[in-house]
């Protein structure tokens, strides 16, 4: 099987997992945003530890797994965001005290953020629904219109140091997708307020991108291709949900402003 028949395939198989698990909602999906946390976890410690061992023995998989605990639980988000500040506190102290570096502290901010922000967006109602399906919309658009505008424009590139294949003209053309995909949902959605909605798409494909040189710049920094080989054809995790995690943020953050922290997605997309 060729690597191109090996990207679609698994490209198929994750988009109809995430939809439907995004549209069971529940249990199921704060079960599937914990294992992505896991996952961006391990793929982050996979690359940034030195080649004799986690500098804080095990102490950094019990934090991730108190984190993963209480998400599945349910915990209610402010508490949840309590309990992430603390436990990455603990590990920035571990790390002085070892006179290690912080990357393991760093991972586990990423990854308990990146978990809460898609479970605690979806939750469980209606808006929760939309407001992760419009995330999906705006971000995978900005993905594809990204690719296909800086293959055929070309031009000068957006982070030379950080990812030589991204263009300018990829990135204002997957701002452009992003904007029309999520706008798009917007109104299938019935939503009225299009205006403020086109103006949060935007944010969210800038922020995606940003997102992706982050994780970019982090794979550079350790001197990894790929952070890992989960996925056949794709790489890793990390490799796929770079700028979703940090839309995810940005979006979970502008509900938060709007409509609280347990129920963010009543401010973008009331009922």
């Amino acid at each position: 099987m060729s690597n191109l028949q090996q990207r679609v395939i698994s490209a198929i198989v994750m988009a109809g997992v995430t939809l439907a698990l995004t549209w069971l909602g529940g249990l199921p999906f704060r079960l599937f945003c914990a294992a992505i946390a896991a996952l961006i976890f391990y793929e982050w410690t996979r690359m940034s530890r030195p080649g004799n061992g986690a500098a804080l023995g095990f102490l950094a998989e019990a934090l991730i797994l108190v984190f993963i605990g209480a998400l599945i639980g349910g915990l209610p988000a402010l508490w949840l965001l309590v309990l992430v500040a603390i436990l990455v506190a603990v590990a920035v102290i571990a790390a002085r005290i070892q006179g290690g570096a912080q990357w393991e502290a760093c991972g586990l901010a990423y990854a308990a953020l990146s978990g809460l922000s898609l479970a605690y967006m979806r939750d469980d109602n209606h808006s929760g629904l939309i407001a992760i399906l419009f995330l999906f919309a705006v971000v995978w658009a900005t993905d594809i219109a990204a690719y296909f505008v800086g293959r055929a424009v070309g031009g000068p590139k957006l982070a030379p140091s950080i990812s030589p294949g991204k263009t300018q003209s990829g990135a204002l053309g997957g701002a452009v997708g992003g904007v029309v995909a999520g706008l798009l949902l917007a109104i299938v959605s019935g939503a009225g307020n299009l205006v403020q909605l086109g103006f949060v798409a935007l944010a969210l494909s800038i922020v995606s991108q940003i997102g992706d040189l982050f994780e970019s710049w982090v794979k550079r920094r350790h001197g990894c291709k790929d952070s890992s080989n989960l996925i056949p054809g794709h790489g890793g995790v990390m490799d796929r949900v770079d700028g979703l995690v940090a839309a995810a943020f940005a979006l979970y953050v502008i509900g938060w402003i709007a409509a609280g922290a347990d129920h963010p997605a009543m401010g973008l997309f009331p009922n």
